[in-house]
């Protein structure tokens, strides 16, 4: 059994007792939160779509860890023109362990 859930204007694909990293949600670790949006579910061969969404389906989730990715570096340059801007970037993330499919 799995499903699709979007949460921070991506989608991920989850099972019960996995882990995924998604964007930084409010919520402390160990705190339990749910998610209303979810887009598809497959259980035992079955696959449920929603237009755009399945309702009234959520998927629960247990907060692992707050945390930061590794940095990238956005260049930028013109050339010719003495023009170089270097910035960095880390997104900021949020571990969750599926601990729940459905109502």
């Amino acid at each position: 059994m799995y499903a699709v859930m979007e949460t921070g204007g991506k989608q991920y694909r989850v099972s019960v007792g996995g882990n995924v990293r998604v964007e930084k949600l409010a919520g402390d670790v160990g705190e339990v939160i749910e998610i209303s949006r979810v887009l598809l579910i497959a259980k035992d061969g079955d696959i449920e779509v929603g237009t755009p969404l399945i309702e009234g389906m959520s998927v629960k989730a247990e907060v692992v860890a707050h945390g930061r990715d590794k940095k990238i570096r956005v260049f930028k340059m013109k050339r010719r023109k003495k023009y170089r801007r270097t910035q960095g970037h880390r997104q900021a993330f949020t571990e969750l362990r599926i601990t729940d499919i459905g109502d």
